[in-house]
């Protein structure tokens, strides 16, 4: 089983048809296939299930697949490490960035890493924390920084940071006279709110409004903090965003929410068993170097 069989045998397990597989290989039918029956002749068992339309996995080909998936990624490995190791550290680092506070807390890793690694490039795309799980799941990132709480069966994760959860409202609002800058949940039972769409979020807030016998009366659920504080602004109901959410000006004031637990944390999360480019590894020990440092655990 030589790297080149068993990327082609990858192919043909995701395609499940030789012509797709072929055509994506850019090779002819006949000989991809005479590598498939090789395979099954060297292993002695049967890979696929032939059916008139399209191939079916056995339960061989299953775990075939995914060990070759393992193998052809650490070959992957091994040679970006090599190379690496010849030209310095290169590639690029693909980070998810959810709103709020996350990307003023990476760009103090980005700056230092990339002092010490110039020939490193990023590529950061932002989300709310379910989008970028998503993205995680599919490939598209490697790395994200994300609110808590993850799946920890599927994640690896690490804390990075914290903030607390205010309450956003035009400064003619009633409570926005009250004295202090606090309010509590008594005070917005009856208000409409303006709250994050995360499900886990939600949850969340429910939870803070079960301690006072009552239920948060959610008139919009959305994603883009910078909107969240408008249509606090424009009266459309008060806001419970992370305190990062907040804008100065003229029509807006923020508030604490008196008692316990009224804030989020910041998750730095890759996936499990998911080997990364070295690059990524380095750039993991570099953020929980710097984590380590500032005592942000």
């Amino acid at each position: 089983m030589d790297l080149r069989t068993l990327s082609y045998f990858t192919v043909v397990a995701e395609e499940l048809n030789i012509t797709r597989a072929a055509k994506k290989l850019n090779m002819s039918q006949p000989p991809l296939s005479t590598q498939i029956r090789s395979l099954e002749a060297e292993l002695d068992a049967q890979l696929f299930v032939r059916g008139k339309r399209r191939l079916e996995l056995t339960e061989a080909g299953r775990l075939l697949y995914r060990r070759a998936k393992e193998i052809l990624n650490l070959a992957d490995k091994a040679k970006s490490e090599i190379i690496s190791m010849s030209r310095g550290m290169t590639g690029t680092i693909a980070l998810g960035l959810v709103e709020g506070m996350a990307p003023d807390i990476a760009a103090e890793w980005f700056a230092s890493f990339i002092q010490d690694h110039p020939e490193v490039r990023l590529r950061v795309i932002d989300g709310n924390s379910d989008d970028l799980i998503e993205k995680l799941r599919s490939g598209i990132v490697s790395l994200a920084v994300i609110t808590s709480p993850c799946d920890h069966s599927l994640l690896n994760s690490f804390r990075v940071g914290g903030e607390t959860i205010a309450a956003f409202m035009r400064r003619d609002h009633p409570l926005a006279a009250k004295p202090g800058n606090a309010v509590t949940l008594a005070d917005i039972r009856k208000e409409p709110l303006i709250v994050p769409s995360r499900r886990a979020v939600i949850d969340m807030i429910y939870k803070w409004f079960r301690e006072i016998h009552s239920e948060p009366r959610i008139v919009c659920e959305m994603d883009n903090y910078l909107d969240a504080a408008a249509l606090a602004g424009r009266g459309v109901g008060i806001s419970l965003f992370p305190r990062t959410a907040y804008i100065p000006n003229s029509s807006l004031v923020f508030r604490e929410i008196e008692g316990a637990n009224r804030s989020i944390e910041y998750l730095f999360v890759w996936r499990k068993g998911h080997p990364l480019p070295t690059v990524e590894e380095a750039f993991i020990d570099h953020v929980k170097a710097m984590v380590q440092r500032n005592g942000a655990q």
